[in-house]
């Protein structure tokens, strides 16, 4: 009935939606056709409509096109071509979408790297890149100061050295973009995936596309009147896949938010005329905790798009705010289906049509459990099980640029010989009429802030801590906040006393902000024993409420670093008063 009701709903929507069908159902990587031929055909019919709005300034498709060709040229003249990477160091701005577009329309790859990440960790990233040019933002440069600069390419350019230097040159649009197949590379996105150091997941112009169909025509279905609002980083798929091909589905105009901010979201908003936005689940949250004003219930919006919607939350976000469509999804950087919530199913992660199974694991490794047979089994309808999508020619595996990374996340020979399944490493619950909810992340990573966290590369920064002798890292929930926060159990060196001032300094400059633990037991040791897994799991159980006569400390900020616990702390980590910067 649930899914009738939501069918009917679309039927005014249904040219649209029967324009995407056929693309999400036949289009083949090997096909012709990408992100710039679909950016090009919207400048030809519409150069006059609004594109890309900025703190409330409008730049047309016909005015965007034009310096993005600029941008094009000069990449062209500085030796990018086709399969080559033009690094990214960027914070929201509209040239940062314009360069990425540029890249992308010469089949180029755009390396979005990640402002927050600094020292050893952002160099890992650049050197993963192995850019022809690197493009950085004045906003962001000072990341560059944590790493070596003589890893840099040859080629590094500002966005005002940009502007300078592409004066002049050609308008035109390249000629390669035309003959560009859809299994072209179009970024990389970095991720912590579920081993130490980031890993950059391929995005190929096939999956974007398809993120264009399913997501942008047939799940938000704008028109080309709307305004979709962003705050979230264009280094991130939420701003640079679900919400700039929900924008080109339908011809529409993204409105870029410098960064977010639960106070000004909505002044925000307003500026930008934004009838649509995108989510991740923090920030409705965020948004949730602020005073309430009559202008919550006229606030312009209509449909909101993204992921991690707290099921409590959900009615009481979508009444205050008057929202009419929460097309919550579910999907990850490397994962090569997605979930939509088509049909506008309350409290739910979606539906797919393409190939998934959601099987028995592992309570211990989090890998799927195979039967006396050797084969995987599937869970009833309503019990939670590991996610698994089907890897085949219609539905390819992407995959990171380490070949060795994209092996780990492959199964083989789950239901029968020779079939190939992506390990998505998500717990989720089985609702029937291929809907899911989303119930956990399993493994050694956790989500928090939107970002994922490897455990691994959390504990790596500690090993640089003077008085740090060992330590094992989780995540833990925290009522009313949602993901799951960092937290560290330490042993200290022999005779060492523990630093918390020290210790936070030290990891603020070897960490992104998010992926600082805002917790730290200290504890008299740690086994490292053929069980460790188990301690790993005993611990995250026993999380901040359950320490014993441990000393627990929490992060307020880069002020005040590591305190002794209080027991407001996790209120005012929840309500975002904590950790301040």
């Amino acid at each position: 009935m649930d899914v009738a009701k939501g069918a009917l709903a679309i039927v005014p929507d249904l040219p649209g939606v029967i324009r995407h069908a056929p693309g999400l159902v036949l289009r083949r990587p090997k096909a012709k056709g990408n992100i710039g031929s679909v950016f090009n055909k919207l400048v030809a019919k519409h150069p006059e409509r609004p594109f890309i709005r900025f703190e409330g300034k409008s730049v047309t498709y016909g005015e965007a096109n034009r310096q993005i060709n600029r941008y094009a040229d000069y990449l062209t003249r500085n030796g990018v071509g086709v399969g080559d990477v033009v690094g990214i160091l960027a914070k929201n701005h509209p040239q940062t979408l314009m360069v990425m577009l540029a890249t992308v329309k010469l089949g180029a790859i755009a390396g979005m790297l990640n402002y927050n990440q600094r020292g050893h960790v952002l160099s890992y990233s650049i050197g993963i890149l192995d850019a022809s040019v690197l493009v950085v933002d004045p906003q962001a440069k000072e990341a560059l100061d944590s790493i070596d600069k003589s890893q840099l390419p040859s080629v590094t350019v500002d966005f005002v050295e940009l502007d300078e230097q592409s004066e002049g040159l050609s308008e035109r649009n390249p000629e390669v973009t035309a003959g560009l197949p859809a299994s072209t590379k179009a970024f990389y996105i970095f991720t912590s995936g579920t081993t130490g150091m980031p890993k950059a997941s391929i995005m190929s112009h096939y999956r974007w596309m398809t993120s264009m169909d399913g997501i942008g025509g047939m799940g938000v279905r704008l028109r080309h009147t709307d305004t979709m609002y962003s705050a979230l980083p264009l280094y991130h798929n939420n701003a640079l896949t679900v919400s700039l091909s929900s924008v080109l589905a339908s011809g529409a105009c993204v409105a870029i938010g410098k960064s977010f901010s639960a106070s000004r979201f909505w002044d925000d908003v307003a500026l930008n005329r934004a009838t649509a936005f995108c989510y991740i689940g923090e920030l409705c949250r965020y948004l949730l905790a602020q005073p309430e004003k009559p202008s919550d219930a006229t606030n312009g919006i209509k449909t909101i798009v993204g992921n991690g919607m707290r099921a409590e939350i959900w009615d009481e976000f979508a009444t205050r705010f008057k929202i009419e469509r929460v097309v919550e999804f579910y999907g990850a950087s490397e994962l090569n289906l997605a979930f939509i919530n088509v049909f506008n199913i309350d409290r739910t992660a979606g539906f797919c049509p393409l190939p998934f199974k959601i099987v028995a694991y592992d309570h211990d490794s989090g890998e799927p459990r195979r039967d006396a047979q050797g084969k995987l089994t599937k869970v009833a309808k309503g019990e939670a099980g590991l996610l698994i999508s089907e890897i085949s020619s219609k539905v390819p595996f992407d995959g990171y640029t380490d070949d060795e990374a994209s092996k780990k996340k492959i199964i083989t020979d789950a239901f029968k010989s020779g079939d190939r399944w992506f390990n998505s490493g998500d717990l989720v619950r089985d609702l029937g009429m291929s809907h899911i909810a989303f119930v956990d992340r399993l493994g050694d990573t956790f989500r928090w802030k939107g970002e994922n966290v490897a455990t691994t590369e959390v504990e790596g920064a500690f090993g640089g801590a003077d008085t740090i002798d060992d330590v094992v890292v989780y995540g833990v929930e925290i009522p009313g906040a949602d993901g799951k926060a960092g937290m560290a159990a330490v042993t200290l060196g022999e005779g060492a006393e523990f630093d918390p001032k020290g210790l936070a300094v030290h990891l603020y400059d070897e960490l992104p902000v998010y992926a600082i633990p805002l917790f730290v037991r200290v504890v008299s040791e740690l086994a490292h024993t053929s069980t460790f897994k188990n301690l790993k799991v005993e611990l995250r159980e026993q999380g901040f409420t359950d320490v014993g006569d441990d000393d627990l400390y929490v992060l307020t900020g880069s002020g005040d670093g590591y305190v002794k616990f209080y027991d407001d702390y996790p209120n005012d980590v929840a309500g975002a008063k904590v950790p301040k910067g």
